[in-house]
């Protein structure tokens, strides 16, 4: 029992952690030194762009909430599969559309749409829509529609650099490709968790705290964005 409890009291409050901490005021925020890099770099630089790619998912706060509750109830890996390639499929266009196609948008409001689909599958979760609105939504399409705005929200912030025509389309690939590298690494984790909670018991007993903690860490992503917008 106390196992049980002290797991879910940890997740709650890193989740929590991750939607209060100061640096999440923009979701897909580079870091000066990989801001630099990418501005500094004249050529095709396929592991540097891996590794970035990899970094930013591993570390992209809105994704990680996001995948928890998508695959929160999921138990069969080949749906498991089925989500996260509606992702990448998203996540994919969009930053390349964004990159090359010079598609623009302001990034708070962009990053306030991804915080909104952390409190949607939240919601979801909970029974939300069936309960109070009468209908399920389809939660494949919104994983391809979150994937969408994430990619999209991630070329906002390379738009803003200056990046070398030398070797672009080969970066940007390799970029995209460790996204998805850095992806496998945040689901394995995540499974993990969740796999080690289910087996101790409690999980439904507690499905609904959690993602009611899921759906504060949202709120305060979303009002972090909105506030950053107004203050333009």
């Amino acid at each position: 029992m106390l196992t049980r409890r002290c797991f879910l009291i940890g997740s709650m409050v890193a989740l929590l952690a991750l939607a209060l901490s100061p640096s999440t005021a923009v979701a897909h925020n580079v870091s000066k030194r990989d801001a630099s890099f990418v501005q500094s770099n004249k050529g095709t630089a396929i592991g540097p762009f891996l590794y970035l790619g990899a970094k930013h998912m591993v570390t992209g706060y809105d994704h990680i909430l996001f995948l928890v509750g998508v695959i929160f109830f999921l138990y069969r890996l080949k749906d498991i599969v089925q989500y996260v390639s509606l992702f990448t499929l998203g996540h994919s266009t969009t930053l390349l559309l964004g990159v090359f196609g010079h598609v623009r948008a302001n990034p708070y409001l962009i990053d306030a749409v991804i915080a909104l689909w952390v409190v949607y599958k939240a919601f979801d979760n909970m029974g939300g829509f069936q309960r109070f609105l009468g209908f399920q939504p389809n939660t494949k399409g919104a994983v391809l529609v979150f994937g969408l705005f994430h990619g999209f929200g991630l070329a906002t912030k390379l738009q803003e650099l200056t990046l070398s025509q030398n070797g672009l389309v080969t970066n940007i690939i390799s970029f995209n490709v460790g996204v998805e590298i850095g992806q496998v690494l945040a689901l394995t984790a995540v499974l993990i968790g969740l796999s080690y909670w289910r087996m101790q018991g409690g999980f439904l007993k507690h499905a609904f705290a959690t993602n009611t903690a899921l759906m504060t860490g949202g709120f305060i992503l979303l009002s972090y964005q909105l506030a950053g917008y107004l203050a333009q």
